[in-house]
């Protein structure tokens, strides 16, 4: 048997940056296979926004520096202890808070999951995040019903439109926001009422009747949550998803009070680990709605590793629709057979 390697090129976080300096692509080491254990072959590694805030120093999980980003990917398994419950060959969806953009990633085969069938390697890696928080979001913690109005923010990016296309399967009639409404016609062919994000109050209240929307998905925070507490329905539920804007809003509560809606944090990945068996619920959810076709992640843009900053860099500047995929090896257009 070929001897494991000892290490793999990586993209490596050597020291937090605001302007992505401390970022740089070098060899990093590779721990030794454990008897549970698999070494994966890594084939794409979808960006998340809590990518680039941890890289800043701005998020709630703050590694140990240095270390690898990367939440969420795809690949194959390369090598697989006696106990893992992998073989080689097995094309695989991980997952996990860091440690993902790199060639090749030894960890715990608990950490992995089937990949769902009928999709290509780059679609597969930006599923999980996105699709598991939307879902988490609508049906467990907003309840979203068939014909209520799901207010969804952000829709240009790869959570915004995972809400859109979970709130569509839901049944509810959907309203989305974002900055360059212009760019999201395809949203528009499906019956999604598109609207600026600067100033959709009034869109929103006209659209319904003067009630307001009954659940707002808002991963924008900043003014964007300030307008949605004067458009949200009675007794609706406003879901906190993220700051893509950069200011963590504050809520005055008579407003709650006088309307009668609820506020909720979404958390998808914490919602798991504290009820691990709905969050099997939940993952199970997400490869059904991906293998029905109904979560469909849409790929805005392919980096290479080596142009992992880049790929941050144009994240943060907001340049792409959809998500940020970097690919790594395997050719990710060929969907699994």
């Amino acid at each position: 048997m070929t001897p494991s390697p000892a290490d793999t090129l990586a993209l490596v976080c050597e020291h937090l940056s605001d302007d992505l300096s401390g970022l740089a692509v070098r060899r990093w080491p590779l721990p030794p296979l454990g008897p549970g254990d698999v070494r994966v072959a890594m084939a794409a590694v979808s960006l998340n926004f809590p990518d680039l805030l941890m890289t800043r120093g701005l998020y709630q999980v703050k590694p140990t520096l240095p270390y690898v980003p990367g939440m969420e990917g795809a690949g194959v398994v390369l090598e697989a202890g006696p106990s893992s419950g992998w073989r080689p060959g097995q094309r695989v969806l991980l997952g996990g808070k860091h440690g993902l953009l790199a060639e090749q990633v030894v960890m715990s085969g608990a950490a992995l999951r089937a990949m769902p069938a009928g999709l290509a390697m780059d679609q597969a890696a930006a599923l999980t995040v996105t699709g598991l928080t939307a879902w988490v979001a609508l049906a467990r913690l907003g309840q979203l019903a068939r014909g209520e109005t799901l207010l969804v923010h952000g829709a240009r990016g790869g959570v915004g439109q995972a809400c859109v296309q979970v709130g569509l399967h839901l049944g509810a009639r959907v309203i989305a926001t974002a900055t360059e409404p212009a760019r999201l016609d395809a949203l528009a062919a499906l019956g999604v009422l598109v609207l600026p994000s600067a100033g959709f109050r009034d869109g929103v209240l006209e659209a319904t009747g003067g009630r307001g929307a009954d659940v707002v998905a808002d991963p924008v925070g900043g003014n964007v949550f300030d307008e949605s507490t004067r458009c949200t329905a009675f007794s609706g539920r406003l879901l906190v998803m993220g700051f893509a804007s950069g200011r963590i809003p504050t809520l005055e509560v008579n407003r709650a009070l006088i309307k009668g809606f609820s506020v909720l944090g979404v958390r998808a990945g914490e919602y798991g680990r504290h009820w691990p068996d709905r969050h099997r619920e939940h993952l199970a959810a997400v490869h059904r709605l991906a293998e029905a076709g109904v979560l469909q992640p849409a790929i805005g843009a392919h980096f290479t590793l080596a142009e992992a900053r880049a790929a941050l860099a144009a994240m943060a500047a907001r340049r792409v629709t959809g998500k940020i995929v970097v690919t790594l090896g395997e050719a990710i257009g060929t969907a699994p057979a």
